[in-house]
């Protein structure tokens, strides 16, 4: 049974959608169902005091606006050495979708201006050493056949590299193969600044109520297809039970725990390994000048890709910034204030063995956690001084990131395996669905939602008002911006026009 709503379905039956969790994956799916059915009745449950304040917020994630221009992890070398770039086109096309949509919010004056989260930064590969040099040439000349990066600038040049990343090159070994990747069309995104811009959107409309400091107890499906919620007001101690026809579980690290106690037969088998992170902020603004770009090397061998190593340029809260990291490491909690007992209360009968199963296929990965957790603050500098050779302790600080949990799933024929990438599970009525994983996930946010409404709401999605209101919201969609290059220039212009981004200039 899919869900089919009308205008006295909250009326009838409580709430239409409860959206649990204030971040960046709620924001957008509550602006497009309010957007294709400005009558629908919604509710925003979130534990903390605020939108943004866990995944989302600018310290706690990556900021890069995750095109694959830069991210050497999202194109793999195959075992006969040539460069699978698939998965960086769909990451590519994912972000360029997201850029209309927020243009679109723009346009209508829906959010604030662009410049608020949102601006050009240099996206560079840096690589060094003979092996990583001729990696990187490869998948230069790969990915440059694809539109989607033929704006993409490759050089060995280290007169070349001074004026791009100087910080980068002082006090380099001249001897040193190096070769680097550019591509100016890269961005830096505050997810923070633009989930509570949502949010503050979505309070004011009508039908729309948030409530902050409440906490999802229980979950439970009844015999008429709706959801009853148990939810805890954290500051008053009070229960109440809210009902809803559909539920969407986008909280971050919180979802899998939350997805168990839905009990749908879907989640089941599903774990999560956790993976916390730290970043070293650079504290003297002379440095923080000297470097404008979002530079990403080559992640250790057995590291989650959300460790890859980056030199990273950043706005926050209208201030320029300069990290490094992420620097990994192991905690049981799912979420950056969550509980130490989060990773325990999450095995279950039906996890269990895949879980083990994906632990001891993984050890590669354990030793790299145990490495960096015993890593001293003299280590983390040496590390840095990959990228920046002449970097100086003093001028950098240590800094606590965010709280990622990988999926494991069920596999028949390994037991178990671990994924890094973002999965949505939805019950075979598509009332309930979550969202489990990390990267790139708050990039692609866009397209993940849009399947989430193909799945979830396909008797609504086809109707002619929808099929209209979405192509007004994404004017590509139901198109391959991968496959229509004459479509992606068009894209390209509209949405860097309207964010305020420097415009392409394709070379074809």
């Amino acid at each position: 049974m899919t869900m089919v709503m009308n205008n006295n379905t909250a009326e009838n039956n409580g709430t239409d959608v409860v959206l649990i969790g204030a971040g960046i994956m709620s924001a957008t799916l509550g602006m497009m169902l309010k957007e294709l059915n400005p009558d629908l009745k919604i509710e925003v449950l979130e534990r903390l005091d605020g939108a943004a304040a866990e995944s989302s917020d600018a310290w706690n994630n990556a900021g890069t606006g995750h095109s694959a221009f830069c991210e050497l992890n999202y194109t793999p070398e195959k075992p006969d050495g040539s460069i699978d770039i698939s998965k960086a086109v769909r990451i590519a096309e994912s972000f360029e979708i997201s850029k209309q949509f927020w243009a679109y919010l723009i346009k209508n004056n829906i959010i604030e201006l662009p410049n608020s989260f949102i601006r050009n930064i240099p996206h560079i590969s840096f690589v060094w050493g003979n092996d990583n040099v001729d990696f990187l040439r490869k998948r230069y000349e790969a990915m440059v056949q694809c539109h989607l990066f033929d704006e993409m600038v490759y050089t060995e040049d280290r007169e070349q590299l001074k004026e791009w990343i100087p910080l980068v090159m002082e006090g380099r070994d001249t001897s040193e193969p190096v070769a680097a990747t550019r591509m100016d069309l890269g961005t830096d995104v505050n997810f923070g600044a633009l989930t509570r811009s949502m949010f503050d959107y979505l309070q004011k409309k009508c039908g729309v109520e948030t409530h902050f400091g409440h906490e999802v107890r229980k979950l439970k499906q009844m015999g008429d297809g709706r959801w009853r919620i148990t939810v805890k007001d954290l500051q008053t101690g009070e229960k109440r039970k809210m009902y809803t026809r559909y539920v969407f579980i986008g909280a971050g690290g919180g979802a899998l725990p939350l997805l168990e106690k839905s009990k749908i037969p879907e989640g089941k088998g599903y774990g999560g390994f956790p993976v916390s992170g730290q970043w070293l902020r650079c504290i003297n603004r002379s440095v923080i000048e000297k470097h404008e770009a979002k530079v990403y090397g080559k992640a250790a061998v057995g590291s989650p890709p959300m460790s890859v190593p980056h030199l990273d340029t950043r706005y926050i809260n209208g201030k320029r910034e300069l990290l490094f990291g992420p620097y990994a490491g192991f905690s049981t909690k799912f979420l950056k204030r969550g509980s130490f007992m989060d990773l325990p209360k999450s095995i279950k009968p039906t996890n269990l063995r895949p879980m083990i199963s994906a632990g001891l296929q993984n050890m590669s990965l354990t030793k790299y956690l145990i490495d960096q957790v015993r890593q001293s603050p003299l280590d983390r500098i040496e590390a840095l001084k990959d990228f920046y050779p002449d970097a100086r302790p003093e001028d950098w600080k240590l800094e606590v990131a965010g709280q990622r949990v990988q999926i494991i799933k069920k596999d028949a024929d390994k037991g178990g395996v671990l994924e890094f990438g973002t999965e949505v599970v939805s019950g075979a009525n598509c009332t309930m669905a979550a969202l489990l994983g990390a990267s790139p996930g708050a990039s692609t946010a866009v397209s993940i939602m849009l399947s989430l409404l193909e799945r979830c709401f396909m008797h609504r999605i086809n109707t002619e008002e929808w099929q209209v209101k979405l192509k007004e919201m994404i004017p590509s969609y139901g198109q391959s911006l991968a496959g229509n290059p004459a479509l992606l220039d068009q894209v390209r212009s509209y949405t860097s026009e309207v964010l305020g981004l420097v415009p392409a200039t394709a070379k074809r």
